[in-house]
C-alpha cells in the first residue's frame, strides 16, 4: 500500500486548469480503488475549486463525489487570500491551518506520504 497526498494548486481560470484538477481527482480515484491511503488537499488558487466541484451541476462533480471522503480539506490561509472561504465552508470542507495557517505538508512527509501536486 502506498500513501499519497494529492495537492491541487491549479487555478480555475482555464481549460488546462480543469484538466489538472480532473487528473488529480482521477489519481485519487485510482489510489482509492487500489486500497491505498490517499489525502486530497486544495491549496493556493486550488481552494477555489471546492465550491464548484461540490456543485452537482459541475461537469467534474461525479468524479469529485467518488473521492469526496478522501478530501482532507483546503488551506485556510489561501482560501481567505483567494476569496474562497465561504464557498469551502458551504461545501462542508474542513479549513486546514496546522502551520501558519496552511496545511502541514511536513506532517504528511513524516507520516510517509508521497506528495503529488497538480
Amino acid at each position: 500500500m502506498v500513501k499519497v497526498a494529492i495537492v491541487v494548486l491549479a487555478d480555475t481560470e482555464s481549460h488546462g486548469d480543469l484538466g489538472r484538477v480532473a487528473n488529480a481527482l482521477e489519481l485519487a480515484k485510482e489510489l482509492k480503488q487500489a486500497g491505498d491511503s490517499v489525502e486530497l488537499i486544495f491549496d493556493g488558487a486550488g481552494t477555489k475549486w471546492v465550491p464548484g466541484l461540490a456543485d452537482p451541476s459541475h461537469k467534474a462533480h461525479p468524479l469529485f463525489k467518488e473521492v469526496r471522503e478522501k478530501v482532507r480539506g483546503a488551506c485556510a490561509f489561501c482560501a481567505g487570500a483567494f476569496g474562497a472561504t465561504a464557498g469551502v465552508k458551504a461545501a462542508d470542507t474542513k479549513l486546514l491551518g496546522e502551520f501558519e495557517g496552511h496545511p502541514s505538508l511536513r506532517r504528511l512527509l513524516v507520516d510517509g506520504y508521497q506528495i503529488v501536486t497538480f
